[in-house]
């Protein structure tokens, strides 16, 4: 029984050529798939089966596999509903086609409204002298209310969290203050757009009219629109979880928690609609339980985000080391193995479930170099890789 146990295809988040990390750098932590997207194409526009040939020559080339696209972002248009979000739905599923068409058949992507994955420091230093990514939520109250000025602010906190994060403001240089305005509106690895404050103010003002019920029911217009479509050409779409999970500057989640989660498959239950199972994402909140909700919904894990965060009662985490912070890792694992032995044994072709470790530490070498994607060295996610794939050695090992 033991040969017959699937291991997780390790997979690992790659940039594109302009990546500081190589594919021979990837190769030699021992990865053997690729997470890729086309930064280049703007959002919305149609993913041409030329310009997919040409990354994915490029990644078969080096001995990789383009395993996941992450990710195949959604336009505003199509969050907010409106403007020509129909033509662009259309120009959707016609990548999604020529994705398939190519044989890349996992798909990526969130319905986070403006902003994608959110982080107000990018260098928290350790101990240990390594750097790690920290979401400060006086940080964030003190951008939305004296940076950015957002006119609803106020109502949004109380008059103490309001009174702290004036002070916390008051105390930071003009550089940290413009650190934390950067980090938030100009867009992290993998985030499809950046802003200016200008243009970010208006952009937060197309949401005033849409609160979380009616963001749900556009989420529900876009599935419905692309999901049978999916199950046609063979694709699984995997839907990332608000990172982090709760509102952010007024603006409405609606992939955060288990319940979030049975309303979108209640509407639209064909299996190709799935998750992205990201244990640092939904570990953020010490509600969501993460082995319940895996049980709940691992036929329809497609792909795996694992990392974890360190949180406490004030809304504030960092990344953690993997097998550290919040996030039982033996238990995720253990209970990923036994769904792909499951799948396994129904003859399901998906048992070997994509994983990547994700957001690791700055570390050794990586803290000398010029350019490095914050969460993505190369140092800190090979760390993470080997800790999750002896991990999984150990588990199976003992089966």
């Amino acid at each position: 029984m033991k040969n017959t146990i699937p291991k997780m295809k390790q997979t690992w988040r790659w940039y594109g050529p302009n990546d500081p990390v190589s594919l021979e750098d990837i190769k030699q932590a021992g990865a053997t798939g690729i997470v890729n997207a086309l930064h280049q194409i703007p959002n919305g526009e149609i993913w041409s089966v030329s310009e997919i040939i040409k990354r994915k020559e490029i990644i078969d080339n080096s001995g990789l596999s383009w395993d996941v696209v992450e990710s195949l972002p959604v336009h505003e248009n199509i969050k907010t509903k409106s403007g020509n979000f129909s033509e662009l739905i259309d120009n959707y599923k016609k990548s999604m086609s020529n994705l398939a068409s190519c044989g890349i058949k996992v798909i990526c992507y969130n319905f986070m409204p403006v902003l994608d994955w959110t982080r107000t420091n990018l260098n928290m230093k350790f101990k240990d002298g390594s750097h790690a990514l920290e979401f400060n939520y006086n940080a964030l109250r003190a951008f939305d209310l004296f940076i950015l000025k957002r006119e609803k602010a106020n109502k949004d906190y109380t008059k103490y969290e309001i009174e702290n994060s004036r002070n916390y403001f008051n105390s930071l240089s003009k550089k940290e203050k413009d650190e934390i305005r950067d980090n938030i509106i100009k867009g992290l690895p993998g985030s499809e757009e950046g802003y200016s404050l200008d243009s970010f103010k208006e952009i937060l003002k197309t949401y005033d009219n849409i609160d979380s019920n009616q963001l749900k029911k556009n989420l529900v217009y876009f599935l419905k629109s692309i999901i049978s479509h999916a199950k046609s050409i063979g694709v699984l779409m995997c839907i990332h979880p608000d990172d982090p999970p709760f509102s952010l500057l007024g603006l409405p989640r609606v992939v955060s928690n288990k319940e979030d989660y049975e309303y979108i498959f209640e509407q639209v239950p064909i299996e190709n609609n799935g998750i992205t199972f990201c244990t640092g994402s939904l570990g953020v909140i010490s509600e969501n339980n993460l082995g319940e909700i895996f049980d709940r919904f691992s036929n329809r894990v497609h792909f795996i985000h694992l990392r974890s965060t360190k949180r406490d009662n004030k809304g504030n985490f960092y990344e953690a080391n993997h097998l550290e912070g919040d996030v039982d890792m033996y238990k995720i694992i253990s209970k990923i193995i036994n769904e792909q032995k499951r799948r396994f044994l129904n003859k399901r072709k998906d048992f070997n479930i994509p994983m990547r470790p994700d957001h690791g530490h700055q570390m050794l070498d990586d803290l000398r170099k010029k350019i490095v994607n914050p969460g993505y060295s190369a140092i800190g996610r090979l760390r993470g890789l080997a800790e999750i794939r002896g991990l999984e050695y150990g588990i199976i090992k003992n089966q």
